[in-house]
């Protein structure tokens, strides 16, 4: 990993600290700048500076730290971490942390391990840099959305009535680990019928019959990356209601895509998909915003949002997913990941997106 364009950003210091905590406090800049495809790194941290990087972990990562090819110091316990976070600092005054990704307790844990430095946020400065992907990080987006656009292809065709909406996501995530995801990148959604109208759904027993929409939103992790897409088909005869709404959302997408490119703001393209779908007799129906960026998180940064001035720059990854929700009835969310270009855009996923019906 080239980490060196953080430091194009960081002007505040030329010493960045990234300090992991425990399973709910992993940083994921933590992987960015070291490229480690295993290993957890619990407590671990990084010394990062324009010339070098150091991972300080304990002896359970330890191989899975060497095998980055980067400097590795091992601690065996939390007395020896503190040593050596003192013993690498004792000459640097400012320090940068990632306070967007910083608990609370780490950071007091830190004033008391190394009481007399400053600290500054640098977290503005690795989100600019992590937005913009290089090479290898496209590779793995475009393999990450080959294997979720594969498996859904395979399990739409599996589709049968009386199989619950628990029974598809547990389907749909094995097809995706056999394609060779290491597991989901978030929560499978899968939604039948009016359910579908819950953009947020958890699945549930509910079984599927015939005329039932099926919401299908999940995604791949491959080698730390996500894929995040969304179909929806019809289990049987598609209704002349569920035609016109997913012909709706369909143009909504097809239209705004067609507008990606960079220096495009993402607040109008969001406002094209809007003015379709606020022109049919589904105003007021597509309530979130168009699409967000992707990478190691599935929400990696804001993107394509009404609210939020956002110049879009060339190699963001971003989701374009309108839909429509209509309470007791269902919805329709068809959702793409894209790479940003100079002139245009590349779509990565590849699932058909048309509106397929399941006999």
């Amino acid at each position: 990993m080239n980490y060196k364009p953080i430091f194009d950003y960081a002007r505040e210091t030329d010493t960045i600290l990234i300090l992991n905590g425990g399973e709910g406090s992993i940083d994921k800049t933590f992987f960015y700048l070291t490229g480690a495809e295993s290993g957890i790194f619990e407590g671990s941290a990084l010394i990062v500076t324009p010339d070098k990087i150091k991972i300080i972990t304990s002896n359970l990562e330890e191989e899975s730290a060497r095998s980055t090819g980067l400097d590795t110091l091992v601690f065996n316990s939390n007395e020896e971490k503190k040593k050596i976070l003192q013993d690498e600092l004792k000459n640097v005054n400012t320090i940068g942390l990632n306070y967007s990704s910083l608990t609370l307790d780490r950071y007091k844990e830190l004033l008391r391990i190394i009481p007399d430095k400053e600290f500054v946020d640098v977290s503005n400065t690795i989100a600019e840099a992590r937005r913009l992907k290089s090479p290898e990080e496209l590779d793995k987006l475009r393999e990450a959305a080959r294997i979720g656009s594969r498996a859904v292809e395979k399990v739409i065709h599996e589709l049968k009535e009386g199989m619950t909406e628990s029974e598809l996501s547990a389907l749909l995530g094995y097809e995706m680990m056999k394609l060779g995801a290491s597991e989901p990148s978030f929560s499978t959604i899968i939604a039948f019928g009016s359910n579908s109208s819950m953009p947020h759904y958890s699945p549930g027993s509910r079984k599927l019959k015939k005329g039932d929409f099926v919401l299908m939103d999940f995604g791949a992790l491959y080698k730390r990356y996500c894929s995040d897409i969304t179909r929806t088909v019809v289990f049987g005869r598609a209704s002349a209601e569920q035609k016109e709404m997913y012909s709706v959302v369909k143009q909504a997408q097809t239209d705004s895509m067609n507008a990606i490119k960079a220096n495009v703001n993402g607040r109008d393209i969001d406002g094209i998909a809007r003015k379709i779908i606020d022109s049919s007799k589904y105003k007021g129906r597509f309530i979130h915003s168009l699409g967000h960026g992707l990478g190691m998180d599935v929400h990696d940064h804001p993107a394509l949002s009404s609210g939020y001035d956002f110049p879009l720059k060339e190699n963001m990854v971003v989701t374009v997913e309108p839909g429509v929700y209509v309470p007791g009835v269902g919805g329709v969310r068809i959702e793409d990941d894209v790479i940003v270009k100079k002139d245009g855009f590349e779509k990565i996923t590849t699932a058909p997106s048309d509106l397929i019906e399941i006999s």
